[in-house]
Order: structure tokens, then C-alpha cells, then sequence
């Protein structure tokens, strides 16, 4: 299940891929627009800044602007920096320890197979094409 957290980090980037990109979008606009309250949004822009989706300016005419096109921002990505995972089970998450039934699991090539889809669902959608 997808957070409000990963939720709101994609319609902020919708919201910024959709405006003039070399300008910096002052962060009540986007709060407004988004209608999602400011400190919320303080840490949802925080976290997509540290990793680089975004760049903030502080100060007037400050706000935050993509760091790429559009086109070059997945949905899969942002998701997965808000939500750490997109792993449809736990034995699939990156890093995750050895399943002691893994040679005899019946439902482990189906598990795969969904989560395959999940990703290539989510990686292969644009901002770009969401605007």
C-alpha cells in the first residue's frame, strides 16, 4: 500500500514539473495548490532535496524546482524514496535475509512475477507523462 507520504511526494512533483523550471516555487504555493499543510510538505521537500529530485532555495524569490526534465523523473523512484520499498513481499525487499522455504515456496514465482510488474508499472510512467 502506497503512504500518504508517497502519495503527496508525487503530486508535489507533479506540481513543480508543471511549472516554469527555472524558477523556484515558493513552498505555501505548492501547499495551496496541493492543499497539504506546510509542515507536511517541509518533509516531504526535505527528503526529495537530500536526494537530489529537487533543489530549495531559501530566502526571497526562494522555493524548490526539479533538478532534471520531467521526463527524466520515474514514478517508481520517487515512490520508492518515500516508501523505501516497492517489494510486493518481505523476502523480496533489497537486503533481505534468505528464506529458509525458498526451494520448496509454490507461491515464490508468482510473488516474483507480481513484483516484477509492480516495478516495471511504477519505473516505466514519467512525470512528464502524468502532466
Amino acid at each position: 500500500m502506497i503512504s500518504t507520504k508517497g502519495r503527496y511526494a508525487l503530486r508535489v512533483m507533479i506540481d513543480l514539473a508543471g511549472q516554469n523550471p527555472d524558477t523556484f516555487v515558493p513552498l505555501d504555493a505548492i501547499a495551496s495548490r496541493q492543499e497539504i499543510s506546510k509542515k507536511y510538505l517541509e518533509m516531504i521537500l526535505k527528503a526529495l532535496v537530500q536526494n537530489k529530485l529537487l533543489v530549495g532555495l531559501r530566502g526571497k524569490g526562494g522555493g524548490y524546482k526539479l533538478t532534471r526534465r520531467p521526463c527524466d523523473y520515474t514514478v517508481g523512484e520517487i515512490l520508492e524514496l518515500t516508501e523505501g520499498t516497492l517489494a510486493v513481499v518481505a523476502c523480496l525487499q533489497d537486503g533481505a535475509p534468505p528464506c529458509a522455504r525458498q526451494k520448496q515456496c509454490a507461491t515464490l514465482p508468482m510473488w516474483e512475477r507480481f513484483d516484477r510488474m509492480v516495478h516495471d508499472f511504477f519505473y516505466g510512467i514519467t512525470l512528464e507523462d502524468l502532466l
